[in-house]
């Protein structure tokens, strides 16, 4: 891709590495309260990657809403890694996406119209891909680009996929490699190497369709995608119930190539010590890993891949689907231990 407009020279944060930390929307949103909603199953008050809705006719609606400053120059690329950010969080609901709004901030000062434009087109190259409609959107002047999309999706009543609905016998699949804050900010730093920029570019461009519509033929006990929170921050979420946690195995975590290195150069986003402190009062066993591996764990992902929790006697044959489909999957670990922490082994 052609750095053309150099579009992350003019933001502070990258992605969803602009994302407030978690410990920050738990203050602002503690005690806030709405009204019972007849139909509401899903709201704010849990972490929930989409709304949901009961239609009546047995059909729910699920929804979301992503948007970020751009974590790649490219302004076509941009626009699509930002739709497919935005769409993950239906697939990781078990739903299919129908529409979408786009969200859009654009320094018209600063920046050519034919960036806004290629913006647009990368985003509506990813949802022509999703069969998902662009019915509209809103946009702003600001100082910063920025993109992201409200999406809309259908799914069968009491069939979406939770992701707080761990219960024990069950085996962790994450479907794409981690580190691309990590590799953004060795971008920045002007240190990147050829194979991590296209490695993470390809990664985060990919849609989470494929992967949610093998992993539906997998009996699926719980789900998540992995996102601005990190993998940790993400399992963590996923291990809030009363019936048990996660142990993650951090040795057969996927990670994009060099990442490591760029963790010992200190070249670690802001997110991940957000994430840290959000967070880290979830992790036992931190010494499983060393200081490099847990800021990797707690880098904030763009359009990363699904946490997905399925019958250990399943995992093995939805890797393999997983994996024959062109698609990075691991096993990472298993259901299990205290209810609402994630232990870690090597």
């Amino acid at each position: 891709m052609e750095d053309a407009t150099g579009l992350i020279a003019r933001t502070r944060f990258s992605g969803c590495g602009a994302k407030l930390g978690p410990g920050i929307l738990e203050k602002a949103l503690c005690g806030l309260n709405q009204p019972a909603w007849p139909g509401l199953v899903t709201d704010f008050s849990g972490n929930e990657d989409a709304g949901l809705f009961r239609l009546g006719n047995g059909q729910d609606l699920a929804q979301t809403v992503d948007f970020f400053p751009p974590i790649v120059d490219d302004p076509f690329l941009f626009g699509r890694i930002a739709a497919a950010n935005a769409l993950s969080d239906i697939y990781a609901m078990g739903a299919r996406p129908i529409t979408a709004l786009a969200l859009v901030c654009f320094p018209v000062r600063d920046l050519p119209l034919a960036s806004l434009r290629a913006m647009m087109e990368g985003g509506l190259d990813a949802l022509s891909e999703a069969g998902c409609a662009l019915v509209g959107g809103h946009s702003i002047e600001d100082s910063e680009p920025k993109l992201g999309y409200m999406v809309t999706g259908l799914v069968e009543s009491g069939q979406a996929w939770r992701n707080n609905t761990v219960r024990e016998g069950l085996s962790l699949i994450l479907t794409k490699p981690i580190g691309t804050g990590l590799v953004n900010m060795a971008m920045r730093a002007d240190c990147v190497s050829a194979a991590a920029r296209e490695a993470a570019w390809r990664s985060m461009a990919q849609l989470n369709q494929v992967a949610a519509g093998i992993l539906g033929g997998f009996s699926v006990a719980a789900c998540t995608d992995v996102t601005g929170f990190g993998l940790l921050g993400h399992a963590a979420e996923m291990a809030q119930n009363e019936v048990c946690g996660l142990t993650l195995s951090v040795g057969r975590v996927a990670l994009l190539p060099d990442v490591m290195d760029y963790a010992a150069m200190g070249l670690v986003p802001e997110g991940t010590r957000r994430n840290r402190e959000g967070r880290g009062q979830a992790i036992l066993n931190a010494g499983a890993c060393g200081a490099e591996l847990f800021d990797i764990l707690f880098d904030p992902q763009t359009s990363g891949g699904l946490l997905a929790a399925v019958p250990q006697a399943l995992a093995d044959g939805a890797v393999q689907a997983l994996q024959a489909a062109g698609l990075q999957a691991c096993l990472v670990g298993e259901s299990g231990g205290p209810p609402g922490k994630v232990s870690l082994i090597p």
